[in-house]
């Protein structure tokens, strides 16, 4: 008798982050990523619908947080099964979610610190960093290529997705009482022609296919010049005697932005400023500069394996100063020379980043140069979309410095070459699933696979359940928005962009709210100026 081969998609639904789905075969519960949400939330998501003590085993595509990041919480809930990725994979884990455990610990002290003054309850972090220990000892590292075999019925497969140093696409093989379904999960699909790591390889067939659209619905344009644009921009920054903030995720951007800088120094495109310097300032991004420098080189491309063979390292950049410690990193802003400041996080929403953009934004003469994807609801979002100002530690800072965004230097592939990956295969798959993109970009992009290359594409919602069996939707899952729906100027229901001016103000009235919520408990005349202040603004804007 057949039992069931059931696939639920738990996070990265109409979400671009918190990768995260159930497969229930063979006897088994299976989680293919675990990641953390980050930005802007669309959607309730991101909780697994069976205990934690009833996983029996995580495939994991790669060691970005939005993928990894909720793997801790698996072992505070009892999780005692196995993770399988490759040894790239597990290397970088194991900082970044020992680095992750420490921002989740810091972050609860902070705001426990402001809760006992409030007199309110002490909240918990989401983990600590004695769970991400714990969750380590349950990897198994595996090659790319090398077939798997799990348990009775289930086999897996790394393929090369090359978006990240170990990322893979995972081909999953299901038997269940004699009936084969083959799953691929594409993972995060690398952007052709990165530094450092290999092209995505493509894979062939597949009965399903999890599909992500992060770019699904724009290209990278054509192929720039990255060394010549990056040169320009130091040079225009350091001609006017500022800096050259970069906020980059720890982990791939920045090892990319070295190699980039190395190539700028060795080849002297920026004049007259002699061997500049280079901060790295996050403890994360220095571990995860060893681990690029010290990797097997099955995982590096053909450039950097012949610079490895000739003695030199892909990422050495001369007068490169490493941070560490918090003192370091202070010390970098009284630091009055041109220079580029290299920090996490990459959406600007935490770490120490946010203190060189509170010491740079209001600078005219400074830059920010934005290299890599700003999810909805993040700082660097903001930055991006035009804000005049923003608040940054509970200050007003003025965007004054120029805000640049080196367009097309991204781990992503864009909508050509998400559709090049899907048409590698020789057979159509019974279904695609979309994921892993923002909410109208899933949409858009399947119904691109079907309008266009005739395809069966589904854009699931969290919870969304298939049979795989059958091939049959048992539930599209939960359409209900955490906020409710702002209508537009014509009162049709359609929404608001929340990159448009009016979303930013819609967002902006949402930050108020939280604003006024958190001075509950403050003296009576601190609130009664705060409310003097927002109905005068009312009385001002109010039509």
């Amino acid at each position: 008798m057949v039992k069931f081969m059931k696939l639920t998609f738990c996070g990265a639904a109409h979400e671009v982050t918190g990768s995260c789905y159930l497969i229930e075969a063979c006897g088994k519960n299976i989680l293919v990523d675990y990641g953390l949400e980050q930005g802007f939330n669309v959607y309730e998501s991101g909780e697994i619908p069976v205990p934690a003590t009833e996983i029996d085993y995580v495939f994991l595509t790669h060691a970005h947080i939005d993928h990894s990041g909720r793997l801790p919480l698996l072992s505070a809930q009892g999780f005692k099964g196995t993770i399988f990725s490759t040894k790239a994979t597990y290397r970088l884990c194991n900082i970044m979610l020992q680095d992750s455990a420490h921002i989740q610990e810091f972050e609860a002290e902070w705001k426990n610190r402001k809760s006992k003054r409030a007199g309110k309850e002490p909240i918990l972090p989401l983990y600590t960093m004695d769970d991400a220990i714990a969750v380590l000892k349950c990897f198994e590292y595996h090659n790319y290529n090398e077939i798997i075999e799990i348990a009775d019925g289930i086999q897996i497969r790394f393929i090369d997705a090359g978006h990240l140093l170990g990322s893979s696409s995972i081909e999953v093989f299901l038997t269940e009482n004699g009936i084969s379904k083959k799953l691929v999960f594409s993972g995060d699909i690398g952007n052709n022609d990165q530094p450092l790591v290999n092209n995505p390889t493509y894979i062939t067939e597949a009965d399903y296919v999890i599909m992500e659209s992060t770019y699904g619905d724009r290209a990278h344009g054509s192929r720039k010049d990255y060394v010549d644009s990056l040169a320009k921009v130091i040079q225009r920054t350091f001609d006017r005697g500022g800096t050259l903030v970069i906020p980059s995720f720890a982990v791939g951007r920045t090892q990319e932005v070295l190699y980039f800088l190395r190539q700028i120094k060795e080849q002297g495109l920026v004049k007259e400023h002699g061997d500049f310097k280079v901060y790295v300032d996050s403890p994360l991004a220095v571990e995860a500069t060893n681990i690029y420098s010290s990797c097997e080189l099955q995982f590096l491309d053909k450039e950097a394996r012949e610079l490895i063979s000739e003695g030199k390292n892909p990422i050495a950049v001369s007068n490169l100063h490493l941070s560490v410690s918090s003192d370091e990193s202070k010390a970098i802003n009284f630091d009055m020379d041109p220079k580029i400041i290299i920090s996490a996080s990459g959406m600007c929403d935490a770490g120490r980043i946010k203190h060189h953009l509170k010491y740079n934004l209001w600078r005219p003469e400074s830059t920010i140069l934005f290299v890599g994807y700003q999810s909805v609801g993040t700082l660097g979002r903001i930055i991006v979309d035009g804000a005049s100002t923003v608040k940054i530690f509970g200050e007003e800072i003025d965007v004054s410095a120029e805000v640049v965004r080196l367009d097309g230097i991204s781990g992503h592939a864009d909508i050509n070459g998400l559709l090049t990956w899907i048409q590698k295969f020789e057979i159509s798959p019974q279904h695609v699933f979309v994921c892993h993109g923002e909410d109208g970009v899933c949409d858009s992009f399947a119904a691109k696979l079907r309008d266009e290359l005739g395809l069966r594409a589904f854009a699931p919602y969290p919870y969304a359940k298939v049979d795989l069996l059958t091939d049959s939707i048992l539930s599209e899952g939960n359409k209900v928005k955490i906020e409710r729906k702002i209508q537009n100027g014509n009162g049709n229901g359609n929404g608001f962009r929340i990159n448009s001016p009016y979303g930013r103000l819609v967002l902006a009235g949402k930050r108020l709210q939280q604003a006024i919520l958190n001075n509950e408990g403050g003296s009576n005349k601190d609130l009664a100026k705060f409310a003097d202040q927002i109905i005068a603004l009312c009385e001002k804007w109010d039509r």
